[in-house]
């Protein structure tokens, strides 16, 4: 059989799915196997059989015919190149948490093709070596792709940095074009013994680094979810996201949310314009989050 999968496109929602990916493909057993979808997507499932999408013509001319193409996405452009398929999939409404939701699917997926899976994986799966540091670190991550309005302010990270890099390292990290909130933390820390890696790092090296940590202290964000199937201890700040679907699959990990009456709203930015979900969480909550946590 030749199978299509194409992943979620965001890097957090990829990770939610990397374990329901491969439950499916351990179900299909199938004799070609090709991944389609966003670059940091196929980067962080670490396929060498992969095409990206780029959402032209010359995408459409790549795809490779195929007996079957599962997608985790629901857009018109996946459902336009299922005509390339003898069979589709798309994902659909399910209930509960991200990686359950992804796993839904999936079951959907194995029992219309009545196939006998193997044991069940639900648990996020990344397959990379951590980086071993010198002393024990902590990272920081203050980025977050989807919008300004899930960003927790620089110069509160700035704040928890200085308090704890007395006993940790500190790593900052964040992807490109997030490079000034880094440099903005950095203007703030009265220490010496921090790396900042923004904007510095593939995929693959962002895994790597992210999986050599003690502790993670994150926005809600891809590297949170990236953490969190690494089994990294985590501190997650949540604003206008909904934390009961998209929180740090697993335990050891720690929600800090204020609880307003207006979130979630899951806006890119505030539209009552007080983003008083991030202003009003302060360093102290964090750190007394961090102090919870079975540190590695």
């Amino acid at each position: 059989m030749r199978v299509v999968i194409e992943p979620p496109t965001w890097l957090g929602d990829t990770v939610m799915a990397s374990g329901a990916i491969e439950k499916l493909v351990k179900a299909l057993r199938p004799r070609e196997l090709s991944f389609f979808g966003s670059k940091v997507s196929l980067e962080v499932l670490n396929k060498k059989k992969a095409i990206v999408n780029h959402k032209n013509f010359a995408t459409v001319k790549a795809f490779p015919k195929s007996d079957l193409f599962v997608s985790f996405r629901r857009s018109y452009f996946s459902r336009l190149l299922a005509f390339k398929a003898k069979r589709s999939f798309f994902f659909g409404i399910y209930d509960g948490h991200m990686v359950e939701k992804y796993n839904a699917y999936v079951d959907t997926i194995i029992e219309a093709l009545r196939l006998t899976p193997d044991p069940k994986l639900y648990a996020p799966i990344l397959d990379f070596v951590p980086n071993r540091f010198e002393r024990p670190a902590i990272g920081i991550n203050p980025g977050a792709s989807y919008g300004s309005a899930k960003r927790w302010y620089p110069e509160k990270f700035a704040e928890v940095c200085n308090r704890l890099c007395g006993d940790f390292d500190i790593v900052i990290f964040g992807g490109p074009g997030e490079e000034g909130m880094a440099d903005d933390i950095v203007a703030q820390l009265r220490c010496k013994n921090y790396s900042n890696l923004c904007g510095k790092l593939t995929i693959k090296e962002l895994c790597e680094h992210i999986g050599g940590l003690s502790a993670f202290i994150t926005n809600d964000s891809g590297p949170m979810h990236i953490a969190s199937a690494m089994g990294i201890p985590t501190v997650a700040i949540f604003g206008p996201t909904d934390f009961t679907e998209t929180h740090p699959f697993g335990n050891n990990h720690m929600i800090v949310s204020k609880y307003l009456s207006c979130a979630p709203c899951k806006k890119r930015e505030c539209p009552l314009r007080h983003h008083r979900c991030m202003k009003e969480i302060d360093a102290d909550e964090v750190i007394e989050a961090f102090y919870t946590l079975r540190l590695r």
